[in-house]
């Protein structure tokens, strides 16, 4: 397959989405090109005409950037597991994980079913993820959902990266108590400007 018959496939899978052609849509799924399979299922999303069972697959594709198309997609659907979006949580593709993690945020609030196994999930990618991108994400995720589960991460993440102490500081905001008060108190002499200026503000709520 060539460079110009991969974009010219991926082209037409778009086009079908915009002309409401799911058939034509669909036939590109199983494309051997990643990038034309992801604009199937973006065009499929678009007609309204996505199977849960084929952006299920897609969340388990060899491609990363197809599973990460999958993640984009799956936050907004109702039909499709939280579970299934935090199998990504251990993905080979740092990438994955991190929109893994958003995911999972936007799809689970404190008073979900499944909310304790992802936010453990979460916290693991949080503590332990090599990637910093990855931690943030998780953290993020964590603030959004706001488990008390999630909040030991959370405090750990001040003590990370600066990218990491920024996001950990807003993840705070949905949490109180006196250690919560603590560790806004110390993030507010952070030797990172930023941290500083969002830990203030979170102290002035």
């Amino acid at each position: 397959m060539t460079l110009a018959g991969a974009i010219g496939r991926r082209r037409k899978a778009a086009e079908a989405g915009h002309i409401g052609d799911a058939a034509g849509a669909r036939s590109y799924l199983g494309d051997g090109d990643a990038m034309v399979r992801s604009s199937a299922l973006r065009a499929l999303e678009r007609i309204g005409d996505l199977a849960a069972p084929e952006l299920e697959a897609a969340l388990a594709d060899p491609a990363p950037e197809v599973r990460l198309t999958g993640l984009e997609l799956a936050a907004g659907r109702d039909d499709i597991s939280v579970a299934a979006a935090a199998l990504r949580l251990v993905d080979d593709d740092r990438r994955v994980v991190e929109a893994a993690a958003w995911t999972c945020g936007e799809k689970v609030s404190a008073d979900h079913t499944e909310a304790a196994a992802v936010v453990e999930a979460l916290v693991q990618v949080a503590g332990a993820h090599d990637d910093p991108l990855c931690r943030e994400s998780a953290i993020a995720a964590l603030g959004a959902i706001a488990h008390p589960a999630g909040l030991p991460a959370v405090l750990t993440g001040l003590n990370d990266k600066p990218e990491v102490r920024r996001r950990a500081v807003i993840a705070l905001a949905p949490f109180d108590g006196p250690e919560v008060d603590a560790a806004l108190a110390k993030a507010s002499s952070d030797r990172d400007r930023q941290v500083r200026t969002a830990a203030a503000e979170l102290r002035a709520v």
